[in-house]
C-alpha cells in the first residue's frame, strides 16, 4: 500500500473553517463548494473533490482512518462526524464521534481552520492541523460493486 505525504505532489490541500451546523454546539467541516476551490488549493492541483451530499467518505485522522457521511444544509457540503465504520457513519447517532474528539483535543471551534487534504478523490481524505505534516496510507476502496455488496450486507 502506498504512503503518501501530505505536502507531496499528489495531494491536494484545502484550507476549509470550522463551524456549527443545525441546532448543535459540536463543531463540523465546512466543505468548499467545487466553483469555490479556486484560490482556497494550497498544494497540488484540486478541481474538485468529487462528494456528494450523501456519500460515505473514508477520513484519515492522526494516521487512523475513519468514515463520514457527508451531509448538506442551506450552506452547502459538511462534515458533521468521522466514526469507526460505515454503518456508523451512515447512522451517526451511534458510536464515538471521532472528529468532534479530535478537534477537542487540538482545541479547535468554529470559526478555526483545519487543512482537508484529498488523498484518493471521491474516496479518501485527510485532516490536519495548519502546519503539521502527515503519511496517509493511500489505498484505494473497494470497486463501486463490491461496496454497494458490502453496504447491503452491512445493513
Amino acid at each position: 500500500m502506498p504512503r503518501v505525504p501530505s505536502d507531496g505532489e499528489d495531494v491536494s490541500s484545502i484550507r476549509v473553517s470550522l463551524a456549527r451546523s443545525g441546532g448543535t454546539s459540536r463543531p463540523c467541516v465546512r466543505l468548499p463548494d467545487d466553483d469555490a476551490l479556486d484560490g482556497r488549493v494550497e498544494s497540488g492541483a484540486c478541481d474538485a473533490l468529487g462528494v456528494s451530499a450523501g456519500d460515505v467518505i473514508r477520513v484519515a485522522i492522526d494516521r487512523e482512518e475513519y468514515h463520514a457521511r457527508v451531509a448538506a444544509d442551506s450552506n452547502g457540503r459538511l462534515l458533521r462526524g468521522a466514526y469507526d465504520n460505515r454503518r456508523l457513519a451512515r447512522e451517526a447517532g451511534e458510536g464515538t464521534n471521532r472528529l468532534v474528539e479530535w478537534l477537542d483535543a487540538n482545541g479547535r471551534e468554529p470559526g478555526d481552520s483545519v487543512v482537508l487534504d484529498v488523498v484518493v478523490p471521491g474516496e479518501l481524505y485527510g485532516l490536519r492541523i495548519p502546519g503539521e505534516r502527515t503519511l496517509y496510507d493511500a489505498n484505494r476502496g473497494p470497486r463501486s460493486s463490491l461496496a454497494d455488496i458490502a453496504r447491503d450486507l452491512d445493513g
